[in-house]
């Protein structure tokens, strides 16, 4: 989205040698995923916009939680760089990564089989890609160099995409798991709360939920989810809601959106820096603070990330895969 003429700066000034190592390093990773850069040692400009200045004060309050300090103001001018030369050094930033994404692409629509192999078919693929190409966009203040060729290179993926779709087998039979009873462990955090949800929203509209200690605990006829040693858990390096997606075919963008959320929640290894996992991180051990009924705490989680799926898919429109009833109620049904 091109901006105005005159753009404003919002100028960030993290205190990084004051602030521990953990600190900073979340700092200098929240700002380069805000699309910050430098123009001095410890010096972070952006185009100054309200989701601008809400990005950074949640930063800001983040910085001061950890014992750090930040300083964020607003300027017409920033030292010796003239606004052009800003403008440039934002452009090529993200034509870098356009033609990154561009070269990705195109290998990738020329090799990767429309069969399913290992961890995903080629439609998961792409909407790995196509994410990161919405990832890359969100950044794109100034309109950078090679945007219509990434655009053109998505629009033949997501014409790949839904011939793959047509052809593709259903995964799992999700109808042999209408019904069911889901048995998870007790105190959800992150992973068993959306996963939960997706089993909601997507495998079996009327399930229910119940917790075990074990997967030796769980009775015959139920369904054990994100415990050890049990079928739709974590499997090798991605977590359950991952699981249960492929095993499930779930092929929608919103849902890839989620699932790097939620990896980066529960497995911590920060593979997809999923911009919302640092603030949402303690809202969920907030919830689990606040609420001591395990049903109930479930429950919230399945509403929150109701919530941020919807979100999603209103700031990037996708065919949805589900069949959810009543969204305003995410009773834990006993």
């Amino acid at each position: 989205m091109a901006m105005a003429l005159a753009p404003r700066w919002l100028l960030v000034v993290p205190a990084l040698p004051r602030m521990t190592a953990g600190v900073r390093s979340k700092t200098l990773n929240r700002l380069r995923r805000l699309g910050a850069i430098t123009v001095k040692p410890s010096v972070f400009v952006l185009p100054d916009s309200p989701p601008a200045r809400e990005d950074v004060a949640w930063l800001k309050a983040d910085v001061e939680r950890g014992g750090g300090e930040m300083t964020a103001f607003a300027a017409d001018s920033v030292d010796a760089w003239t606004d052009d030369r800003l403008v440039e050094a934002f452009r090529r930033t993200t034509q870098a990564a356009y033609a990154r994404l561009a070269v990705d692409l195109e290998r990738m629509l020329e090799s990767v089989p429309s069969t399913r192999t290992g961890s995903g078919s080629r439609p998961r693929v792409l909407d790995r890609f196509l994410a990161r190409a919405a990832d890359i966009e969100r950044l794109d203040f100034f309109a950078g160099g090679g945007r219509d060729r990434v655009q053109a290179l998505v629009a033949s993926a997501r014409q790949q995409r839904s011939s793959d779709d047509a052809g593709a087998g259903a995964g799992a039979p999700r109808q042999t798991y209408r019904g069911c009873r889901w048995v998870t462990l007790p105190r959800p955090g992150a992973d068993r709360m959306a996963s939960a949800w997706l089993i909601r929203r997507f495998v079996d509209p009327d399930a229910t939920f119940g917790f075990a200690a074990n997967a030796h605990s769980v009775a015959d006829g139920e369904v054990a989810f994100d415990m050890f040693g049990v079928e739709l858990s974590h499997r090798g390096d991605e977590c359950t809601f991952e699981t249960l997606r492929d095993c499930f075919a779930v092929q929608d963008a919103g849902v890839e959106h989620l699932a790097r959320l939620v990896h980066d929640l529960d497995l911590r290894d920060g593979r997809y820096e999923a911009p919302l996992a640092d603030a949402l991180g303690p809202i969920i051990d907030g919830l689990r603070l606040a609420e001591p009924d395990d049903a109930a705490l479930l429950g919230h989680g399945m509403v929150l990330f109701e919530a941020l799926y919807l979100s999603a898919v209103r700031t990037a429109p996708v065919a949805r895969d589900g069949d959810w009833r009543d969204t305003r109620s995410h009773t834990v049904r006993e």
